[in-house]
């Protein structure tokens, strides 16, 4: 195991301090460990390999990653000439599939035999900015950009149909919620939408506070919908069983909820830029723990997680982080 640089921090009223195996004992039980990357890669977003390994994209570039988090190595896997690569998940298939901004395509790479395969988006559609994907339950990957669109792929047929978002600009994160519904967040347009799956279009759903900035959104165990608010500094709940939202600030002076994920236990994370850490929010007693990041500057995107771990890309410093579960 690699030996991080010390750090000392406190964190959600706990001391946190460094590990001689590599590891940083974090508040609740858990471990925080980082695995440096190749230079230059700006790590956006992760998916947990079916192999155990971390599938991450090297956005600057223009590759998927591969870590083996028992060895430490990576393995970069070529995308294309201009690839700029913004989410990666793990499909139905047990495939990386990535929505790559720059070839303004979705890629599927093949996990055996590394080789790539792109569906565009119609011409007409133009550049899309993409984002972050989800698999519904029929096996339709649903996708959004940036730049004022959402739409789906049809693995089977390679069909890709492109939607025109309300508000325009700002579709971001994206999920599928137990029951198979599909929810994205839209950043610029400050509100959250549910897609019709049948036609296409969406339901627009607000959240309380004005101008937000709703980023990403993850679904609990029960389907609740949780929405990190990144110029609000706060995580957003609404319950599409009763219509009701709640919101709760993050701790510290100036929280900037970036990136939102809920795990097995359906605990929430969330990574704070104002404050360059994980923090976990307890929903049963409404409590916030903060893990500080042993790297300063990290700059944590996108959080994904299996039983036991949550995984982050840290953009600012080429590395990815875990928090484990002891």
């Amino acid at each position: 195991m690699r030996r991080l640089l010390p750090v000392l921090a406190i964190g959600g009223g706990m001391l946190v301090l460094l590990c001689q195996s590599g590891s940083v004992a974090a508040p609740g039980g858990y471990t925080l460990q980082e695995y440096p990357v190749p230079g230059g890669s700006h790590p956006h977003d992760v998916a947990p390999a079916a192999d155990g390994g971390i599938w991450y994209t090297a956005q600057t570039a223009g590759e998927l990653g591969h870590l083996d988090p028992a060895t430490g190595k990576t393995k970069p896997i070529k995308l294309g000439e201009r690839s700029a690569p913004h989410g990666v998940i793990v499909g139905p298939d047990g495939a990386p599939w990535i929505t790559d901004g720059g070839l303004n395509a979705i890629v599927r790479v093949d996990p055996k035999t590394s080789s790539v395969q792109r569906y565009p988006l119609p011409s007409e559609a133009g550049w899309a900015n993409l984002n972050t994907a989800t698999f519904d339950s029929r096996g339709l990957l649903w996708f959004t950009g940036q730049n004022g669109v959402y739409g789906r792929l049809d693995p089977r047929t390679g069909r890709v149909d492109v939607f025109d978002a309300p508000r325009g600009r700002g579709p971001y994160g994206i999920c599928t919620t137990p029951d198979g519904s599909v929810y994205y967040a839209s950043l610029a347009g400050n509100y959250i939408a549910r897609i019709n799956a049948a036609g296409g279009g969406v339901t627009v759903l607000e959240p309380p506070a004005a101008r937000q900035g709703a980023r990403r959104v993850w679904a609990d165990s029960r389907g609740r919908l949780w929405v990190s608010e990144w110029n609000a500094g706060q995580i957003a709940l609404y319950d599409p069983g009763t219509g009701r939202w709640r919101e709760w600030r993050l701790p510290g002076s100036n929280p900037m909820a970036y990136a939102v994920y809920v795990d097995d236990h359906d605990m929430v994370w969330v990574s704070d830029w104002g404050a360059n850490a994980l923090v976990q929010f307890d929903p049963a007693h409404e409590t916030f723990d903060v893990l500080k990041l042993p790297s300063a500057q990290a700059g944590v995107r996108q959080l994904l997680g299996r039983s036991g771990e949550v995984w982050g890309a840290e953009s600012g410093v080429n590395k990815l982080v875990v928090v484990r579960r002891k």
